[in-house]
């Protein structure tokens, strides 16, 4: 499959009857051409002039606007005719561009405040010429938008540039939702159309040798960021291609970070790490968005600098901050349905890799039971997550994984299997004020008759939502001790007993 260049990738097609200067050259040149009129033909200028006015725009050029790639900002809520001028500003570009100003658009990001310049040179002669006016603020966010729609994710980047913004939700191409501190917001950014959503979408899968279209029309990717992106298009959508991007934050949190935002106590902390150089299993679980991932990928800062770690991920979203680390990383079927990678393959392949510990980002289905079997066979300190809201609920859970991965096992033989495996189960939420806890730290004890012993550790009480709708609570010792205190003992590792106390 060639791979689309920047320029193809806005929308262009080849004039006819006209031999290019180059193929990416031409094809940028006729993002703008309007399309040809069913009746009558229409009439095209062998020479057409390098000068386009705003007013020509305006009279010609109507059709070109209702399909543009240009999308609208917050200023342009005081002037429709704003987009007009993105297109008549772009056209000029593409137009009268020299061959080092092209050489520098094909350099993509790393020539971004040159490309800048170039636009902002060309804008100042089309506002010359024109009876638009904007004032400073407008013409640097006019600048920014069409850099980006040249070189990013067009209305997107902004969003994808904000550290705050944790997911960016596109329902359509008018309402773009993001979700900032744990609480959802609908943006005043939108796509001009859905043809304009879909550009986006298609340079976001361009890359990576993807496509979405009726005939597979959801799809699963991935930004060169590492955020993991979520396609799905009509006609399975019935308000328009859908975007959902989980951004990541480009660095990672770490325990201190973790006790800042309340989301575990400093109590909590000392056992963890404690845990973790005992060697001890423990499953993060938790509903979607609650944290799992960023409470796992804080907890492995503390696995000792000299053991060998293996990652396994359907998309790399974990940043181990030790040196020996292996990354391994799932691969969905290509086109023609073969060729797929499953966790499950990647957990069996992990094994003959002389890892000290594995790290499973999220177990859905069969590789429950490999990776239960790694944690029972010489693996201890393996860390995954799981999809579950309650402690005793995770382990019904992973019942019925195992039982996926084909397996005909008697129920009390899985629980055996669980229950020897696991040794901690850390429950995080996401509360109501959108904040995230860990709720409970929860000891697997072992078996008594069919049933799965548990015991809590440490949890959080929540006592009343104040005012502001935020929840106010603390977090709590049960006074219980654990019985794997002897892992402590064997490891070297030394911990307080008073740390348990309530």
């Amino acid at each position: 499959m060639r791979s689309l260049s920047l320029l193809e990738r806005l929308g262009g097609k080849p004039k006819e009857n006209e031999k290019p200067k180059s193929e990416e050259v031409s094809a940028l040149k006729n993002v703008v051409q309007p399309p040809p009129q069913p009746s009558p033909p229409p009439q095209v200028e062998k020479n057409p002039p390098k000068t386009y006015t705003l007013e020509k725009n305006l009279q010609d050029d109507s059709r070109v606007v209702a399909s543009s790639f240009v999308g609208r900002r917050a200023f342009e809520k005081t002037n429709d005719r704003s987009h007009e001028l993105k297109l008549a500003i772009h056209r000029r570009i593409v137009d009268e561009m020299t061959p080092e100003e092209q050489d520098l658009l094909m350099q993509g990001e790393s020539a971004r405040e040159q490309i800048k310049n170039i636009i902002a040179a060309y804008s100042a002669r089309e506002l010359a010429e024109s009876t638009y006016t904007l004032s400073r603020a407008e013409r640097s966010t006019l600048i920014e938008d069409i850099c980006n729609e040249l070189l990013g994710l067009g209305p997107l980047e902004p969003l994808l540039q904000d550290d705050s913004i944790t997911e960016i939700m596109v329902n359509g191409s008018k309402k773009i939702f993001i979700e900032q501190a744990g609480k959802l917001k609908l943006t005043d950014i939108y796509f001009y159309d859905d043809a304009h959503l879909m550009s986006i979408i298609e340079r976001i899968l361009a890359p990576l040798g993807r496509r979405v279209d009726e005939s597979s029309p959801l799809v699963d990717a991935r930004l060169a960021d590492g955020s993991r992106v979520n396609i799905i298009i009509p006609p399975l959508s019935l308000v328009g291609p859908v975007v959902t991007i989980r951004k990541f934050s480009k660095n990672a949190l770490s325990i201190k970070n973790l006790i800042s935002f309340g989301t575990l106590s400093e109590q909590m902390a000392e056992f963890l790490k404690a845990c973790i150089k005992a060697r001890l299993n423990i499953l993060v679980s938790g509903g979607t968005g609650s944290g799992k991932t960023t409470t796992l990928n804080a907890m492995s800062s503390f696995i000792p600098e000299n053991e060998r770690i293996v990652t396994i991920e359907d998309a790399a979203e974990l940043k181990l901050q030790q040196r020996h680390v292996v990354t391994l990383e799932s691969r969905p079927a290509n086109l023609e349905g073969r060729g797929a990678i499953t966790i499950r393959d990647l957990v069996k392949n992990a094994l003959r890799m002389r890892p000290d510990r594995i790290i499973v980002g999220e177990v859905r289905a069969g590789e429950a039971l490999d990776m239960l079997q790694a944690m029972n066979t010489g693996h201890d300190g393996s860390l995954t997550t799981a999809h579950a809201n309650a402690p005793r609920d995770v382990l019904s859970r992973l019942e019925t994984m195992v039982l996926m991965a084909g397996i005909d096992l008697p129920v009390r033989a899985v629980r055996t299997q669980v229950s020897s495996a696991i040794d901690l189960i850390l429950q995080q939420s996401r509360i109501r004020d959108g904040s995230r806890k860990i709720t409970h730290i929860t000891e697997v004890q072992g078996m008594e008759g069919d049933v799965i012993i548990l015991q809590d550790l440490f949890q959080y009480v929540q006592d009343y939502i104040d005012e502001n709708g935020k929840s106010v609570g603390h977090f709590e010792a049960t006074g219980l001790q654990p019985n794997f205190m002897d892992k402590f003992k064997m490891n070297g590792v030394e911990l307080p007993l008073s740390i348990f106390n309530s």
